[in-house]
């Protein structure tokens, strides 16, 4: 190899001076674009480091002399969509909920507002289409354990379900026939076969007569006499086709004999009240929303007292 540099004639580019076996290589200059590009991009960057947050310290970072930031940016968006969203808050807040319906467009821009609101507090129990799961409650059907008009869906979404710390709070507690001995195994499963009976899962029986009796004695309390529930204790329609854990014989025999305790958060404490009226009136109108009694029969409670009690 050897080293000398010289003019390539057929392009007049000088060499770098290399020479293998008569090969050599061109010192061809970069474009004075690319050059230029370059430099370009390097002022910019360093004017970037200046002006926007840029470089990580122990327990934050340089701030730019614009003291911008994407989640102050983001920040701001939010409160001037709020300010936008006020007059609609307050006019859902000051407005007796048993007369929204009164007001359609009032009840619409709420029931959108419910929407997006649910998907972020609700589908993680009730599913994104509010169909439920097991446990887990439909809230597109009409089959209601505490009402389903639209003050009733808002004092369950203010007060929760089973919450003890919570004095107002939706509360019901069926026995646990089997743990705690009131019931034997044997009259579990007559008592299984009974309710099958009333939702039409099973036909008539020995074991469903003996069934009818044990229901009789123990249940009727809280389902009643025709066993179609109590809605001032929560207790469920037997004679239907729908259940929270399952009408099988091994999810029925599991609900006598260990009961069930599912619970809702009480979201007075954790949303305002606009955001709860906007999902009650969203519940409301999955398909399954009852209409409201007639207010002279309704003893006046209104959301903001029921709110001022229930804020942290």
């Amino acid at each position: 190899m050897s080293e000398k540099k010289r003019i390539d004639e057929p392009t007049g580019t000088e060499t770098v001076g290399h020479e293998w076996d008569g090969i050599e290589e061109l010192d061809t200059p970069m474009p004075r674009w690319w050059l230029l590009t370059l430099y370009a991009t390097i002022i910019w960057a360093i004017g970037y480091v200046i002006v926007y947050p840029a470089i990580p310290l122990l327990n934050s970072a340089t701030e730019g002399v614009f003291g911008w930031s994407s989640r102050g940016d983001y920040a701001m968006q939010v409160a001037e969509r709020q300010k936008e969203l006020e007059p609609i808050r307050q006019a859902l807040v000051s407005t007796d909920i048993r007369k929204l319906n009164g007001s359609p467009e009032l009840m619409q821009q709420a029931v959108e507002g419910g929407r997006s609101a649910f998907k972020v507090h609700c589908v993680q129990c009730h599913g994104s289409g509010a169909a439920g799961s097991k446990g887990y409650p439909n809230l597109n059907d009409d089959d209601w354990l505490w009402g389903g008009d639209l003050e009733a869906i808002e004092y369950t979404l203010i007060h929760g379900i089973r919450n003890p710390d919570h004095d107002k709070t939706r509360f019901s507690q069926m026995p646990a026939f089997g743990r705690d001995g009131i019931l034997q195994s044997n009259e579990i499963q007559d008592l299984v076969s009974y309710v099958r009976l009333l939702s039409g899962r099973e036909k008539q029986s020995t074991a469903a007569r003996r069934g009818a009796a044990l229901f009789e004695a123990n249940c009727t309390v809280c389902h009643g006499p025709d066993a179609k529930g109590n809605r001032e204790l929560g207790a469920p329609n037997l004679t239907d086709a729908i259940s929270l854990y399952g009408l099988d014989r091994a999810a029925l025999t599991e609900t006598i004999t260990n009961a069930r305790y599912g619970v809702m958060p009480r979201w007075g404490q954790r949303l305002d009240p606009a955001t709860i009226r906007m999902l009650a009136a969203y519940v409301h109108s999955l398909g399954g929303g009852e209409t409201l009694p007639a207010l002279e029969d309704i003893q006046e409670d209104t959301l903001d007292q029921v709110a001022t009690n229930d804020q942290p």
